[in-house]
């Protein structure tokens, strides 16, 4: 290694070492983070991407979307959503105040079937209480997909509301 190369190199690691000393001491928000109230340069971040990633919860249907909230899904045992193709890879999210089950296919066109049974966290959250209670499934999503939802418990009857983030 030439002289040049360990001056640069030393140059560098003075340079990280600098910038960790300066965030440790301008320090930032204390205590557990608040996903209702996230920093003003993750907000900003977010503009750029966040949304245009979710699937348009008006392109999923089913028969048992509830009349009127064609976005809200009840049923007892299971029910089949179709997604519409949303042309690229994008997440729909699926929102319950109960457990439910979720099947979908890989992304991809891999011959695989995810599996997963969601439910509301039990411990307590910062977050506001209606996002705290709720059982959350992020289904990934490149083409028009056929999910199929479950209610756990026999004759149970759960409702399930597609949101875009």
């Amino acid at each position: 290694m030439s002289g040049k190369q360990k001056a640069l190199l030393i140059g560098l690691a003075v340079v990280l070492v600098v910038l960790f000393v300066l965030a440790v001491g301008i320090g930032g928000r204390r205590g557990d983070g608040d996903p209702a109230d996230p920093p003003d340069f993750l907000s900003w971040l977010g503009k750029f991407g966040a949304k245009q990633s979710a699937v348009d919860p008006a392109t999923v249907r089913s028969d048992c979307a509830v009349d009127g909230k064609p976005t809200t899904f009840t049923f007892t045992g299971s029910c089949t959503l179709t997604v519409a193709d949303p042309g690229a890879l994008k997440t729909l999210t699926l929102r319950s105040s109960k457990a439910f089950g979720v099947q979908a296919p890989a992304p991809g066109g891999a011959d695989v079937q995810v599996k997963d049974t969601v439910s509301p966290s039990p411990q307590p959250s910062p977050a506001p209480s209606s996002a705290s209670s709720q059982a959350v499934a992020k289904i990934a999503v490149d083409r028009t997909t056929e999910i199929v939802l479950t209610c756990p418990g026999f004759g149970t009857q759960c409702t399930v509301v597609a949101t875009a983030g």
